[in-house]
């Protein structure tokens, strides 16, 4: 939502501003010069980058238009549901969670968490190394240095759709100069009009790098940055999950171990420690 509303707020000062100028607004309607400019940018963006980061790309921008998902009660139940598998380790031992991990699904444990069900790659992060950690054959210092590589790579296959909006948004302002200079030709081309239609000719041209400039810093770049932080939240989520079951793994009861994931959160979206001990004792009188 926030999206959209930043977009009317570029396109309100940019064409208000103009308008209350003097200028006339039917000067800036240039479909052509958008043709051009969106056609090459298109283009380009189609050889740069292979199928695969042309469908990561793709399968990122829904995620845009929607709020972040990693909010404070999203934590809260990640911690809370870590709490309960951690505690059912400590009293029953680590083999009596293998049930919950080959079937998060039919687990009466993770259904109760039907927000963190719901996030495939979460889930799969969690189980993945509650399963090594069941299996017992691996050391915590093996466990974290296998999550610090899966984390980074989780990273790096994130950035891949970062990078492909970015380097289309700065390519647009060069796209937008083409664009302008094409318009120049065809105003050189037409000297011989006369001088209210050359004026219009020209004006036409200009547009064209205004548009590029325009695209490139107020509606794509934006675009990548907004990718990139909800990338930056989702790997605090992994990280988290990493802190909380390695504290576990170096003998640290349940309530402390989720101490350590809950002080690696963001500020911003971090429960305080009796917000999380309330929810913790709520959901153990249920």
């Amino acid at each position: 939502m926030l999206v959209v509303i930043g977009y009317i707020v570029i396109l309100g000062a940019v064409f208000g501003g103009f308008a209350m100028a003097g200028g006339h607004l039917g000067s800036l309607v240039q479909p052509v010069e958008l043709l051009m400019i969106f056609g090459s940018g298109a283009g380009a963006f189609l050889v740069a980058n292979p199928n695969k980061v042309i469908k990561a790309t793709v399968k990122a921008f829904p995620s845009l238009l929607r709020g972040s998902q990693f909010n404070k009660a999203l934590y809260i139940e990640m911690l809370s549901l870590l709490f309960d598998i951690l505690s059912k380790v400590r009293k029953e031992g680590l083999m009596s969670v293998e049930g919950d991990v080959d079937e998060p699904d039919q687990s009466p444990i993770f259904t109760k968490y039907p927000r963190i069900i719901a996030d495939h790659h979460i889930v799969e992060f969690l189980t993945d190394y509650l399963r090594l950690m069941v299996g017992g054959n691996m050391n915590a210092f093996e466990i974290e240095n296998l999550m610090d590589n899966e984390i980074e790579t989780h990273h790096a296959e994130g950035e891949v759709p970062v990078n492909a909006i970015a380097k289309m948004a700065d390519a647009l302002p060069a796209f937008g100069i083409v664009a302008a200079v094409m318009g120049v030709v065809h105003t050189m081309e037409s000297v011989g009009i006369p001088p209210a239609e050359l004026g219009k000719l020209i004006a036409a041209a200009l547009v064209g790098t205004f548009l590029g400039i325009l695209l490139s810093y107020g509606f794509v770049g934006p675009l990548a940055q907004l990718l990139e932080h909800k990338l930056a939240e989702s790997s605090k989520m992994l990280q988290c999950i990493k802190v909380t079951l390695l504290a576990s793994l170096n003998g640290y009861a349940p309530q402390v171990a989720i101490e350590f994931g809950r002080k690696v959160l963001y500020t911003t979206e971090r429960p305080s420690f009796s917000e999380l001990e309330d929810e913790i004792k709520q959901r153990k009188s249920h």
